[in-house]
């Protein structure tokens, strides 16, 4: 990409595809296995300069689309104890810091917010591109990044010590130029 397209894609937004990013989470449960869930409604936007390195990456989560496979406990991760998701009906995600090693994108450092509170939150990238797809002009950017958090930080202490703090978040972003 040349200096003016560089230019371009980091000045315009660049709007998340939906079916191509998810974010997952993951909690230790009664020390015997590892309940998983995801949110359903994910949207956000990317930015990122090739050239540089440089980048930003909001992600906005609809914390009332927590599903976990169990409708009964979907109902309590929605309420008071988990996300509260009357009162605190979205979470964000914001990374105005990509870090680079050796030309390669490593991490994205930013802010988790969750129940109205704040907190610096690193996702590590497993992995991250850009390509053009052969039926597209449009370049496409993408990655998988995973971070962990403590739930408590969050005030979301019930069920422990039976469900861990440790939460491991794993964050599927992709976005196509405009």
């Amino acid at each position: 990409m040349g200096p003016v397209c560089a230019a371009q894609a980091q000045s315009l937004p660049w709007q998340l595809d939906p079916q191509h990013t998810q974010v997952w989470w993951e909690v230790k449960h009664f020390g015997t296995s590892t309940h998983r869930g995801r949110f359903d409604a994910v949207e956000g936007q990317l930015r990122y300069d090739r050239a540089t390195g440089a980048g930003e990456l909001s992600v906005t989560v609809n914390t009332a689309s927590v599903t976990s496979g169990v409708v009964p406990l979907d109902g309590i991760l929605r309420g008071e104890y988990f996300f509260a998701s009357k009162d605190y009906p979205k979470a964000y995600y914001v990374s105005r810091k990509f870090r680079t090693e050796g030309g390669r994108l490593v991490a994205l450092d930013g802010e988790l917010t969750l129940r109205d509170k704040s907190t610096s939150f690193t996702l590590h990238a497993v992995r991250f591109g850009c390509y053009t797809p052969p039926e597209s002009t449009r370049e496409v950017c993408g990655g998988d990044f995973e971070g962990e958090l403590r739930r408590s930080e969050f005030g979301m202490t019930y069920g422990w010590p039976f469900v861990e703090d440790r939460v491991k978040l794993v964050v599927q972003v992709e976005a196509a130029a405009p």
